[in-house]
């Protein structure tokens, strides 16, 4: 029987009681199929900082060294200390270095609207189609987020700049390109590239690579979109999608968005993969949504993002398809038998029941 490790840092805000129900789910699914997962838990973000001084402890890091995959809850609480250095902030010293730590480029937000949760769509129905389901790839260490020059100038009399640097080189778009169109190929065989080539001299660039990585795709439609007409769009018609492959900051803002059509964001999970040659080398697996401080222990967060991510986790980095394919079937299976958490509860959607970040774990833990 084989051994997975996996480091699980559960963070702060409700990281620790969603990751609570996602191993929980793990559990169940490690006595079914037959493998074991070796789980460790360790602090990050502001638990990071009270438990060692800094947001990434030294502990912490080394036991991802040693970890097959890391499954992250999430860090960040805007009203803790707001006098502490904000490369001290856990929002960059501890998940952005893990991303540059690590390689982790290829973020992957699939969003997915189950047709029992149609209420909880912000669009009207006929703009759902007969569902939505859509992948957005997203590079995450490039672009205006770790672009340098990076700074805040002093020019006196209060008068402040600051600067941030949009950048972006041809291997970094050609690697990202690659993963957004071999997710593709195992989709539904199209792929929106979204860029601002109109204003942008990185869009000009981003367009021209995508257009030539995708020659080695035939199969493939390629179209391109600019991103304040792709963000029309996903309003207009979602149906209209299968991959949307984003920069960095424009792929932050629009997963978001495309999350609000799933129905919440506590619904939308991601991988953060790095890869050699097109292979995947390591994983870093959380929910999209953050740290929810005004509801963190009041068992009211919605642990399916969470819990998605795992199953992501149990593909992209272990492999283990059934596996992954039995929990995503156990969320749709508690969500159709009714279990609702607050954020996509209705009280006027017959049968449907509101319950508890625990009662959702276990409905659908029961179901895998």
């Amino acid at each position: 029987m084989k051994t997975y490790n996996i480091a699980a840092l559960a963070g702060d805000g409700i990281g620790n009681e969603v990751m609570r129900e996602a191993i929980k789910v793990l559990r169940a699914t490690e006595s079914k199929f037959k493998f074991k997962l070796a789980i460790t838990e360790a602090p990050v973000g502001w638990a990071g900082i009270d438990a060692a001084g800094k947001a990434l402890p030294d502990v912490t890091l080394a036991l991802c060294k040693k970890s097959d995959a890391i499954l992250f809850g999430s860090v960040g609480l805007p009203e803790r200390d707001p006098t502490i250095p904000k490369e001290e902030r856990p929002e960059r010293a501890a998940l952005l270095r893990l991303r540059k730590e690590f390689g982790l480029f290829a973020n992957l937000r699939p969003v997915k609207l189950p047709k029992v949760l149609a209420h909880a769509c912000p669009l009207a129905k006929e703009r759902q189609g007969d569902g939505i389901d859509i992948l957005v790839v997203r590079e995450l260490t490039g672009g205006m987020y770790f672009g340098q020059p990076k700074k805040t100038e002093d020019l006196g009399g209060g008068n402040f700049r600051a600067t941030d640097t949009m950048v972006y080189t041809t291997p970094e778009i050609e690697r990202i390109a690659h993963v957004g169109f071999k997710a593709a190929e195992l989709r539904r065989k199209k792929l929106t590239s979204i860029d601002k080539a109109n204003v942008l001299e990185n869009g000009i660039l981003w367009r021209e690579v995508v257009t030539r990585v995708g020659k080695n795709y035939p199969g493939v439609t390629l179209e391109h979109m600019f991103v304040d007409n792709g963000a029309m769009q996903l309003m207009l018609k979602p149906t209209q999608f299968d991959v949307m492959l984003c920069e960095n900051m424009f792929g932050d803002i629009l997963s978001d968005e495309a999350a609000a059509i799933g129905g919440s964001l506590g619904m939308l999970p991601s991988a953060s993969l790095g890869t050699t040659s097109g292979e995947i080398t390591f994983g870093l697996y959380e929910p999209a949504g953050g740290t929810a401080p005004d509801i963190a222990g009041k068992n009211l967060a919605n642990p399916i993002a969470q819990i998605l991510s795992s199953a992501l986790m149990l593909r992209h980095s272990f492999g283990l398809n059934e596996a992954a394919a039995a929990i995503e079937s156990a969320v749709q299976r508690a969500i159709e038998s009714g279990h609702r958490t607050g954020d996509i509860f209705s009280a006027s959607e017959s049968g449907a029941r509101k319950v508890g970040t625990r009662e959702m774990g276990d409905a659908i833990a029961a179901v895998v």
